[in-house]
């Protein structure tokens, strides 16, 4: 029998005193609610979108056990701003197994994107990162997840333990069915100091300062023999400066499609 540890949830009031202490926070979901002002049904309704996400057709490990969609943001006061469709980048230095290339995943839809709690969503998790590092224009790419036990085992950071070179990670838990794993790790950058955890509650979240914490989730493996399961999740990364590949030759042009 594999033990299970408890998230370290905090209060909303304390979201930013935790995540300048430690370098990451946890929410519980009633927490998520409240500090993004927005019923729990307003967030429950995002969730149908992750019965309609695309395979990953990247995966180098030759997995079928992961389906995401993307998009991308310019966040700037009190504007939320959609950029043309572009493809994901990561150095090899953040992404040892899948940096270096630009990936073109399916585009977000508007069944998720129009739902009113969206843009509070994507604000709230750039307002994070100006309150760490001041008021900017934030570049904030988002990523729906499905990761299901396919094959007998799912995994969630098949690059291992990482950091993602932005400067503020948020990882909402939106699902959980019929699996064991899903263990979140967050381990100090330069140290040796980690906790470890596993969200279990819809729409809890996990908020990372990516320059000061490196993390990973461990795999997950079906709860029966034969029963899918599968872990869904919404990651949200925030970055000054432009996207991550905007300085990398074949770059897109800014503006352009």
């Amino acid at each position: 029998m594999t033990t299970t540890f408890a998230p370290p949830t905090v209060a909303p009031a304390e979201l930013l005193a935790t995540l300048r202490h430690q370098g990451y926070a946890v929410l519980d979901a009633a927490g998520v609610s409240a500090w993004l002002g927005v019923p729990p049904a307003a967030l429950q309704a995002l969730q149908p979108a992750w019965d309609d996400l695309p395979p990953d057709e990247y995966l180098k490990d030759g997995g079928r056990y992961r389906r995401r969609r993307h998009g991308c943001y310019r966040i700037e006061g009190d504007q939320v701003q959609p950029v043309p469709h572009r493809a994901h980048y990561q150095p090899v230095e953040y992404n040892a197994l899948h940096g270096g290339m630009r990936r073109w995943f399916a585009p977000l839809t508007p069944a998720l994107t129009a739902q009113p709690a969206w843009p509070r969503l994507l604000h709230a998790v750039a307002d994070v990162a100006g309150a760490l590092r001041g008021p900017q224009p934030w570049f904030v790419e988002a990523h729906p997840f499905r990761i299901d036990t396919t094959g007998g085992i799912g995994r969630p950071t098949p690059e291992g333990a990482h950091r993602d070179g932005v400067d503020v990670v948020a990882v909402f838990l939106v699902a959980r069915h019929a699996i064991k794993g899903g263990e979140s790790r967050v381990f100090a950058a330069d140290g040796p100091n980690g906790q470890r955890f596993t969200l279990t509650e819809p729409w809890s979240l996990l908020l990372l300062d990516d320059l000061r914490v490196i993390h990973e989730t461990t795999p997950i493996q079906p709860l029966q023999p034969g029963v899918p399961g599968w872990r869904d999740t919404l990651v949200l990364t925030v970055r000054a400066g432009g996207f991550l590949g905007d300085d990398e030759p074949g770059a897109p042009v800014a503006g352009s499609a």
